[in-house]
C-alpha cells in the first residue's frame, strides 16, 4: 500500500514546482518540463488544472515520503507514469 507524502512535503513541492507540472519525462509528450499550470485545491481531480503528488522512486510503497522523492504532475502525467511505469 502506498503511503501518502504528508502534508508539509506536498506544499514544499508544491511551491518548488511553482504550481505547474514538475514532469521531464520525455516519453509524457513533451520535450522539457511540462510546465502545465495547476491548482492548488485541484488536488486529486480529474480536471483541467488538477494534480497529484507522486513518488518519483519506484519501490516497495514507491519510496520515501520525502520532499526529494515527491514531484508534482498534471492528471496527463501521472497518468503517464501508471502506463509507462515511470
Amino acid at each position: 500500500r502506498k503511503m501518502a507524502f504528508p502534508d508539509d512535503v506536498v506544499k514544499q513541492a508544491w511551491d518548488r514546482a511553482g504550481g505547474r507540472c514538475e514532469c521531464t519525462r520525455r516519453n509524457h509528450g513533451h520535450r522539457e518540463r511540462c510546465n502545465r499550470p495547476l491548482i492548488w485545491f485541484y488536488r486529486g481531480l480529474e480536471l483541467p488544472g488538477g494534480w497529484e503528488a507522486h513518488h518519483k522512486t519506484a519501490g516497495k510503497a514507491g519510496g520515501a515520503d520525502t520532499l526529494s522523492n515527491c514531484e508534482i504532475l498534471c492528471q496527463a502525467c501521472h497518468k503517464a507514469t501508471q502506463t509507462y511505469g515511470s
